[in-house]
Order: C-alpha cells, then structure tokens, then sequence
C-alpha cells in the first residue's frame, strides 16, 4: 500500500474495532440463560453526587446459576442501588436485607429469548452498518487522496482491497460474536 493512504487504512480498522467493542458490551447487557455479573454494568447509581457505575460502588457476583449478589462497600448505598435495578428495563426485582441485594433471575420463556435474540441480531447489524460506514469513508479518502497527489491508480486499487479485507474480517467477528450469543439466549 502506498505510504501515503496507510493512515486512512489505521483510522479504519480503529472505528471498525470500535464498533466491535461496542458490540460486545452491548452484547454483555442481554441476559442469557445464567447468571453475569456484567448484567449490571450499564447500570449507574448515585454515588455521592456522582453517577458512578454500579461495579465501581458495589462488589456484583453471581454465586449461583440464577441469582446475582450485590455488596456494597458503603451499606447507605444499598437503597440507592436497588432503586436503580428497579427502575431499569432489566426487569429484575431485587431483594435487600440491610447489608447485601440479592436478585433472582427468573427463567426466560421462549418468547422472551426470541425477544433477546432478535435485540441480538439488530444490535449486530448496527455494528456491521458501521463497520461498512467506516469502510465507506476511507475508499472516499483514498480515492480523493489518489486524484489529489496525482498517486498511480494501482495503489487507489491495492488500498481499496486491503480495507475490503479488513472489512470481511471484522464483519466476520461480528457474525461470530452473534452466533455465540444467539445460541447462549436459546440455550436452556
């Protein structure tokens, strides 16, 4: 690749791995069949006059298949911390003696695991729709690149190869990461 349209090549591959990770974490907000901890990451509480994620004021664990524990280190907090379980669209109901919040998870019927899946999969497509964007935004500077420097068009072709490479690979993870949260959702 010419030296002079490898960077349009890197800032692609960093918006792509970003959309990656988004994905994932976003992936990490969908309740499965068990148990996760990162169930509550997304979850913020009021933390002194800051909002500060739930992880960052409490120790979450999940000591049994169906049940999450959450201890905060500052007891006053607990209150706070139920209220915003909540009041989140996790749709979980906490319980708290004084100390801990305990939180069944109760079993998903298939309608709600067709539900998450399909959460899934429109998540997965905005990934991929971004991976594409990001695609599409550096083929547009390589080609302006190349006109602008009077650069050989053999090197807009071998760039503009190398980023649908890099495409195919990270749309390939997306689909991977999908198909694995799919088949945790439906599983039992």
């Amino acid at each position: 690749m010419h030296p002079e349209l490898t960077g349009f090549y890197e800032t692609a591959e960093m918006h792509m791995a970003d959309a990656v990770e988004f994905l994932h974490k976003e992936f990490s907000g969908i309740r499965a069949g068990k148990a996760n901890p990162a169930l509550l990451d997304t979850l913020k509480v009021d933390y002194y006059g800051t909002m500060s994620p739930i992880n960052q004021v409490a120790n979450v664990s999940a000591p049994e298949p169906r049940m999450l524990v959450v201890q905060p280190w500052d007891k006053g907090m607990v209150p706070a911390i139920e209220k915003a379980i909540r009041s989140s669209a996790l749709g979980l109901n906490p319980n708290n003696d004084g100390n801990i919040i305990r939180i069944p998870l109760p079993i998903l019927s298939e309608e709600r695991r067709q539900e998450l899946v399909k959460i899934a999969r429109d998540l997965a497509e905005q990934a991929r729709v971004s991976i594409r964007n990001s695609r599409r935004d550096a083929k547009d500077h390589v080609k302006n690149t190349v006109k602008e420097q009077s650069l050989p068009e053999d090197s807009r072709f071998e760039a503009e190869d190398d980023i649908q490479k890099l495409t195919d690979q990270f749309i390939e993870k997306v689909d991977s990461m999908l198909k694995d949260k799919e088949s945790e959702i439906l599983s039992i």
